[in-house]
């Protein structure tokens, strides 16, 4: 399968984003400043309900930002597109398609034709250990392989920028291990740019080249930490002394910001 474009350099500066208006308005976001390199692996941590998400909808075009500025490549994000693909925590498969024809769909849209999308879909579908299920429906599935197959619909379009909400939050820690392993095979072999949000610190350090730790709402930048661990990353990783103590700093700054937040409540 060809790789996306090593292309994917995202740019926020000074995003702010709010809800509503009036008295009932909301501040999601404020001052964001943020840059991604092409191909960096990201991961979002940050109190519940305090915009992480609303991060990922923006980048995705999906929400409009009130005012600064959001970048890909160079190019102003003003609507959804095909550079970057989301998936979210719960699987968006159409149930009443195949798995094969879930992952061909992105490329029918495209206009691709009919055997080459089907070649596309069952050779990455095969690299995800799931060539025996083309003609099974979601349904049909497990949780862990519902994901694979929303994983592999948006890879198959070879974006620039993959962007994750939670993906692996519903599933068992074994399955979640599992698909942390597969996310960064897949990434070493695409070198897309990854941005992903989680609420459990050992997924964003096992994954990540930069952990991003947001403040209560309106969310801010509270700091970012460079992860100065060897790749390829496997489990013994996840035990290691280096692991535990970078795991020790990211908890405290979170017990930190939720402790500072409950004082001003």
């Amino acid at each position: 399968m060809t790789t996306p474009t090593t292309l994917g350099a995202i740019a926020l500066h000074g995003v702010d984003i709010h809800f509503g208006e009036g008295k009932t308005a909301v501040q999601a976001l404020s001052g964001i400043d943020l840059r991604i390199a092409p191909g960096e692996f990201v991961s979002i941590l940050g109190p519940s309900g305090c915009g992480k998400s609303t991060i990922i909808g923006a980048l995705a075009g999906f929400t409009p930002i009130s005012s600064g500025e959001l970048r890909v490549d160079a190019e102003r994000v003003t609507a959804p597109g095909p550079e970057r693909g989301v998936v979210f925590q719960q699987h968006t498969l159409f149930p009443w398609k195949t798995v094969a024809k879930n992952v061909e769909f992105g490329l029918k849209m495209r206009g691709v034709g009919r055997a080459e999308r089907e070649r596309q879909a069952r050779e990455i579908l095969t690299s995800m250990g799931l060539g025996e299920f083309l003609a099974h429906y979601p349904h049909q599935l497990s949780g862990g392989m519902q994901q694979r197959v929303n994983l592999a619909r948006v890879l198959v379009n070879r974006p620039r920028v993959i962007l994750m909400d939670e993906p692996f939050c519903s599933l068992d820690a074994q399955t979640r291990l599992s698909m942390q392993e597969l996310l960064l095979s897949l990434w070493h072999e695409f070198h897309m740019t990854v941005v992903f949000v989680t609420h459990e610190v050992d997924e964003a350090l096992f994954l990540s080249d930069r952990v991003v730790v947001l403040t209560q709402r309106p969310a801010r930048i509270k700091t970012e930490l460079s992860v100065e661990l060897p790749r390829p990353r496997t489990r013994d990783l996840l035990t290691s002394p280096e692991f535990v103590f970078m795991k020790r700093q990211i908890l405290e700054l979170l017990i930190g910001e939720a402790f500072s937040s409950s004082k001003l409540g």
